[in-house]
């Protein structure tokens, strides 16, 4: 299986917690105001990779947790969790994925139910510039939120994820 692949950031800290690998893929139609990286909203801009590939990257990277973002990794929503089942079968990497799309429009989709099934935690919401907030941890506007994947499909309704960056003390 194949993603429309933008580029891969290896060992960044700016897509969530700690050392990550970001998977910038290609595709979002939602084009918002201010979004900081317009040139991946055009599918045709990425290269067609395979989703190995791209996971034999992530594993070389054992150190670096990992983010899916973009454009809208939801308009691939198949490679995407294709890609995720492998780095969660072979490594403990935990799972980011940054989308326009809400928790609750996601869930209300089955391709992109599946994808989120394999995330840990979802950065959602559309980029709102009137309400950009540089203050805030992961995310650049006050509507989007930082949701506890695992919990809120097990309660049923969205949980927000509690960043703790000193989690031994």
């Amino acid at each position: 299986m194949q993603l429309s692949l933008i580029k891969i950031e290896e060992c960044t800290t700016v897509d969530g917690p700690g050392f990550r690998t970001s998977i910038y893929c290609a595709g979002c139609v939602n084009r918002c105001l201010g979004c900081h990286n317009p040139e991946t909203w055009d599918m045709r801009h990425g290269k067609m990779t395979d989703v190995r590939e791209i996971a034999d990257v992530i594993k070389e990277q054992w150190h670096c947790d990992v983010t899916f973002t973009g454009g809208d990794p939801m308009y691939q929503p198949q490679a995407f969790a294709e890609l995720a089942r492998i780095i969660h079968t072979e490594t403990d990497k935990n799972i980011w994925c940054y989308s326009g799309y809400t928790y609750e429009e996601i869930v209300a989709d089955e391709e992109k139910l599946e994808l989120l099934k394999e995330v840990d935690v979802l950065v959602d919401g559309r980029y709102v510039e009137s309400q950009k907030d540089e203050s805030l941890l992961f995310r650049g506007s006050r509507n989007q939120r930082l949701v506890d994947v695992r919990k809120s499909l097990e309660e049923g309704k969205v949980v927000l994820f509690e960043y703790n960056p000193y989690p031994d003390i």
